[in-house]
C-alpha cells in the first residue's frame, strides 16, 4: 500500500524556475514552475519489492542518477503548482504499483451454447430455403 502524498515531502527535492506560457509580466518575474525530484532507490517510504517494480516500470522516466522528475507549470501560483506536481507524482506511483486483477477464464453456460446453435441452425435453414426458391 502506498502512503499518502504528503508523506513524501521529506524525500522530495523541490526546484522552482520561471514558467513558460500565459501569465503576462508575471511569467517574467515569478518562479512559478515547480520540479519535484525523488530518488527511488533511497526512499524509506516504499518497500524493496515496490522499489524494484517502480525502477522497472518507470525506467524510461528516470534520470541516469535514478531520480524521478515531475514538473508542473499549469497555474500562475507556485503553491498551486506544488500541489499539482505532488498529485501528479502520487498518481504516477499509484499507476506504476497497481496490480491488475487476474482474469478468470469462464465457459459459456449450456443454455447459451444451445441458444447459439439453434440460432445458427435457423439462419442456415433460412439461407438454404432461399437457394431452393430460385
Amino acid at each position: 500500500m502506498l502512503p499518502p502524498a504528503e508523506y513524501f515531502w521529506p524525500e522530495l527535492q523541490v526546484q522552482t524556475s520561471r514558467s513558460s506560457g500565459p501569465g503576462g509580466q508575471n511569467v517574467n518575474k515569478v518562479e512559478s514552475r515547480v520540479e519535484l525530484r525523488w530518488q527511488v532507490s533511497s526512499s524509506h517510504l516504499v518497500s524493496d519489492e515496490q522499489k524494484q517494480v517502480l525502477l522497472q516500470k518507470l525506467a524510461s522516466q528516470l534520470t541516469t542518477e535514478g531520480y524521478l522528475l515531475v514538473t508542473a507549470q499549469e497555474d500562475r501560483s507556485q503553491l498551486r503548482n506544488k500541489e499539482i506536481a505532488l498529485q501528479k507524482f502520487h498518481d504516477l506511483l499509484k499507476r506504476a504499483l497497481h496490480k491488475p486483477k487476474a482474469r478468470k477464464a469462464t465457459k459459456p453456460s449450456k443454455g447459451a451454447v444451445r441458444k447459439r446453435l439453434e440460432t445458427k441452425k435457423k439462419h442456415s435453414e433460412k439461407k438454404a430455403n432461399r437457394r431452393l426458391d430460385l
